[in-house]
Parts: C-alpha cells; sequence; structure tokens
C-alpha cells in the first residue's frame, strides 16, 4: 500500500495530468477510461472484466430503458433487469459467504463455505451504474450514447473505489461539456492536500493510538476505553473524509465537480444532524432510490416508521457482511426514529454543549458497533466503557494518551469548522497564494516522509 501510494503521488497522476491536458478534447473521455482501468487493475486485474461486464450491462440497460420510454411497461422491464443483475452482482461478492455460513446455522443445513475475494469498491460503483439506469427511466438524465464516455463515468478513478458516491444525474453534463479551468486545477490540487494531510498525518496517528489502546483490553479502564474509540473515531472521519477531498480534488483536476461528501459531522447537536453531515453522498442515495420510493413519509407514521427501519438496516448490510454492520444500521435507525417522534422537542430545548455530549456519546458508541465483528470483542469492549471496577485510566492506556496528545487535540480542532473559518478570513489577502503554496509543499513532504517511514497506511473504506 505503501509503495503504491508513493508511486500513485508522484509517477501516475503525474503523467496521468500531463497526457490528459496534451490529448485533444475529444479523446480525453477515452483517455480517462483506459487509465481509469489500469489503475483499478493494478492490484486485481481479473476483476477489471466484472467492471467492463457492469458496464455493458447498465449501458445496453440504460439503451433500452430509453428506447421504450413511452411504453412504460418495457422500460419498467428493462430498468427492473437492470437492478437485479447489478444487486445480483453485489449479493454473490459481497454476501455469498455471509449468507451460506447465516443458513449452515440452521438443523440439517451443510453448505461449503463461499470465500470469495470481494473486488475493491464494488458497492460504490454499484450504487453509481444502478443510479444511471434509475435516472434514465426516471428522466432525470439523457441516456448516454456513447459506451466510452459511460465507462468513463463508472469507473473514474478519484472516486472509484472509496466514494463519494457520484450519481450519474450530477456529472451527466460534465461527462461531454466540461471545460477545465486554471482555477478549477489549483483549487483541486489545494483540496487533494487537504485529504492527503487528513489520512497520512492524522488518520493513521489515530489509527495507530487506537490499535494501541485496543492491545491493552481490560486494563484500560473506562476512560482508558472511552479514550481508545475516540481516536477510532477521528481515524474514521479524517481516513474518509481525506479520500473524499481527495477524490474531489482530483475531480477537479480533470475538470468535474462532485457534491460534497462530509461537513464537519462531529459538531452536530443530533443523531439528524450528524447523518446531513456524514457521508451524504450515501445518505442522499438511499433516500432518493430507497426511502422515497417506498414512500417515504407520504403514507402514515407506521409506514414511515417501517421505510426508515428498512432503509439503515439496508445501510449498515451495504457497509459489510457482518452482524455487527447490520446491528449499527438498526441502532441508527432506531436512534433516528426516537429523535424524530419523541426527543426532538426536547433536545431543541437544551444547552448546545449538552446537544454535542448526548450526540457524541451516541457515534461513539455506534462506533464501537461498527469496528468489532466478533460480537465477543464487542461487548467486552462495550462492558469496559461502562465498567469502573477495572478504574477509570490504565497506566499503558494513560501512557499512550500522553504520547499521542498533542495529535489527538491536533485531531479534534481539525474536525471542527474553525481552520475553515480562518482561512476564509484572511484568504481574501492578495498574497494568500504564498501560504497555500507553502502548506502545500509542507504537507506533501510530511506526508512523503510518513508513507516512506511507516507501513501502516490503511484506508478503511476500501473494504465496504
Amino acid at each position: 500500500m505503501v509503495f503504491s501510494s508513493i508511486i500513485f503521488l508522484f509517477m501516475y497522476l503525474p503523467f496521468v495530468l500531463l497526457v490528459y491536458y496534451i490529448v485533444p478534447r475529444k479523446f480525453r473521455n477515452l483517455f480517462l477510461f483506459i487509465v481509469n482501468l489500469i489503475f483499478y487493475g493494478w492490484g486485481e486485474p481479473v476483476f477489471v472484466l466484472l467492471m467492463l461486464f457492469s458496464t455493458a450491462v447498465d449501458y445496453t440497460h440504460g439503451y433500452f430503458i430509453d428506447k421504450y420510454r413511452d411504453n412504460k411497461r418495457k422500460a419498467k422491464v428493462f430498468l427492473i433487469s437492470s437492478v437485479v443483475i447489478n444487486l445480483s452482482l453485489l449479493g454473490f461478492f459481497k454476501y455469498a459467504g455471509f449468507i451460506t455460513n447465516t443458513l449452515n446455522v440452521l438443523p440439517f443445513v451443510n453448505l461449503p463455505v463461499l470465500t470469495i475475494p470481494l473486488p475493491i469498491g464494488i458497492s460504490f460503483y454499484t450504487f453509481q451504474t444502478m443510479s444511471y439506469s434509475i435516472d434514465v427511466y426516471r428522466g432525470d438524465a439523457p441516456v448516454q450514447k456513447n459506451i466510452i464516455t459511460f465507462g468513463t463515468y463508472v469507473a473514474l478513478f478519484p472516486q472509484l473505489i472509496a466514494g463519494p458516491i457520484v450519481r450519474y444525474k450530477d456529472v451527466a453534463y460534465q461527462l461531454d461539456h466540461r471545460k477545465e479551468t486554471l482555477d478549477q486545477v489549483t483549487h483541486g490540487v489545494k483540496l487533494f492536500m487537504v485529504g492527503l494531510g487528513k489520512k497520512v498525518l492524522i488518520a493513521n496517528q489515530m489509527g495507530a493510538m487506537w490499535d494501541a489502546i485496543r492491545e491493552t483490553g481490560q486494563a484500560n479502564g473506562v476512560l482508558g476505553s472511552w479514550i481508545g474509540i475516540a481516536a477510532y473515531t477521528f481515524q474514521i472521519y479524517f481516513d474518509f473524509s481525506g479520500y473524499s477531498d481527495m477524490a474531489c480534488g482530483l475531480g477537479n483536476m480533470f475538470g468535474f465537480e462532485f457534491l460534497k461528501n462530509f461537513n464537519y459531522p462531529y459538531i452536530s447537536k443530533t443523531i439528524t444532524e450528524f447523518w446531513r453531515r456524514w457521508h451524504i453522498s450515501l445518505s442522499t442515495w438511499f433516500r432518493e432510490y430507497v426511502y422515497i420510493p417506498l414512500g417515504g413519509n407520504r403514507k402514515g407514521v407506521k409506514r414511515q416508521i417501517f421505510n426508515l427501519l428498512v432503509v439503515w438496516f439496508l445501510t449498515g448490510f451495504w457497509h459489510g457482511a457482518a452482524y455487527n454492520f447490520i446491528l449499527w444500521g438498526l441502532y441508527y435507525g432506531i436512534i433516528l426514529i426516537i429523535e424524530k417522534f419523541i426527543l426532538m422537542k426536547w433536545l431543541e430545548k437544551l444547552p448546545s454543549a449538552v446537544q454535542h455530549i448526548y450526540t457524541l456519546f451516541i457515534v461513539m458508541i455506534g462506533w464501537t458497533l461498527f469496528y468489532f465483528e466478533d460480537m465477543g470483542q464487542l461487548m467486552s469492549y462495550l462492558a469496559g466503557m461502562f465498567d469502573f471496577t477495572q478504574g477509570i485510566i490504565g497506566q499503558e492506556a494513560l501512557s499512550i494518551t500522553i504520547s499521542y496528545l498533542p495529535l489527538f487535540i491536533i485531531a479534534a480542532l481539525a474536525s471542527t469548522p474553525l481552520g475553515a473559518k480562518l482561512y476564509e478570513k484572511v484568504k481574501s489577502g492578495g498574497f494568500i497564494w504564498i501560504p497555500e503554496t507553502a502548506y502545500c509543499a509542507v504537507v506533501l513532504l510530511l506526508c512523503t516522509a510518513s508513507l516512506v517511514n511507516q507501513s501502516y497506511n490503511p484506508f478503511l473504506y476500501f473494504r465496504f
């Protein structure tokens, strides 16, 4: 992963950008399509065939949906066929093993356990290709008649393997009519560096802190256990939002504008607000393509509650083939229902600080559910977060906390809009480009040094 990151930063990306701007505009989608496939197939070439198959399936279905636009029955058949094929592929590669293991619990069932490698990013690009068929069927986006252009959308490497989920209708016009500008490219470089710094300088360090505290087990004490899950809370935010920033920045460099995927979720005062700020592209996808088609809030309270539970069950299951993800999804579904129908009127009357504490408490419990796939380990860690018989904080957990404290404080401050507000106040100055350039250079230098010297560089959302 480290070697691949260095190659990407200093060889692959500069080469692709150079050739992209040399190639005549009418051939840029073709060039992007080719380099997208090279990027995706770098580690697992065989799965390129799966992506090409998905591309061909949805391109063909989109064509026939548009062709039979005046015949709703035929158009709907092709829409359903597209959705079934996409979900079948996702289900086979991501959930076959989980399903066989679950069925084997039943008496007299003895199915062979399937161990199937998970294609990187399949959850993301499957949702994107489905959005194309649905958008064309609804008339929200024009049919794409050029399969190369459509393939460019499906396999667009900036956001291919870990999001954000880009709906077809959001980039349909850009695919054929984007015009790259110097300001856009400059903004993209700065945004990419912000994301790179989040990932390498903060997320990786918080991940190392979380690993160290987690390994001390019950000796952490209550406070030590909470500090550990707080480190993971920062790790997953800076890991995923950092990748999203890098993806959006890379998109800018190639003339695309992707919608923002994170908006400082840890400043939220309610869980409802948290999910308006966290992984916005996934929440939007489920709202538009699942919640609203199910009836949304238009068919009474009971149906709305049912719809919310379905959406959050699917949200959890989308993240992984394990019971803890289902539990995590339903956990949030139930809390959001309680907030909406009971708690909200009381929460709004509380002081802001209390609202923040309530939200972060719920979120950190949620990340505990999210992390531990083993139910025994999950229950053990949760118990440690409330078991005062183990003391307040263990000696080793205290030592780890002190050693990481400066970075922990930086992570806490960086998860708020404080830095962005300060930047907005000073960016109108005539020489703002000097500190911006210095920032990019320093971040690149520090990240390169960190990547070279450390072997710990996971992207958490690659496995989803």
